[in-house]
């Protein structure tokens, strides 16, 4: 199966989302340069973060992008991988920690199943 979900990122699809808002659009690339740029994190070890929620959130574009942009800035495959095994532990442990969500839930239950 060659077809995606996802369609691809073009020059044309920018161009028409920009042109769409075009003052939210130089807004959103204006923070986005501002959240990347070197501060009290710099911007290797921003993109590391990056490659790892990106992996959390599930999308592909960011995938994608960040795990170029963190190649480029420096970033070894090993620390790539690395990041995307924290998150993996983090999105499963969220499931973990939840867990006691549930059974609070089940503890307010009767013994015979009835509230």
């Amino acid at each position: 199966m060659t077809d995606s979900v996802y369609h691809s990122a073009t020059p044309q699809i920018a161009k028409h989302r920009k042109d769409l808002a075009p003052a939210i659009n130089d807004a959103f690339e204006t923070f986005s340069h501002t959240v990347f740029a070197d501060g009290a994190l710099p911007e290797k070890t921003k993109q590391l973060i990056a490659v790892a929620v990106a992996h959390v959130t599930q999308c592909p574009y960011c995938i994608q992008g960040h795990t170029k942009l963190a190649r480029r800035k420096g970033n070894s495959e090993a620390e790539i991988m690395e990041a995307i095994w924290v998150a993996a532990e983090m999105r499963a442990g969220g499931a973990y920690a939840h867990s006691t969500l549930a059974l609070h839930a089940m503890a307010e239950l009767a013994p015979d199943g009835s509230s």
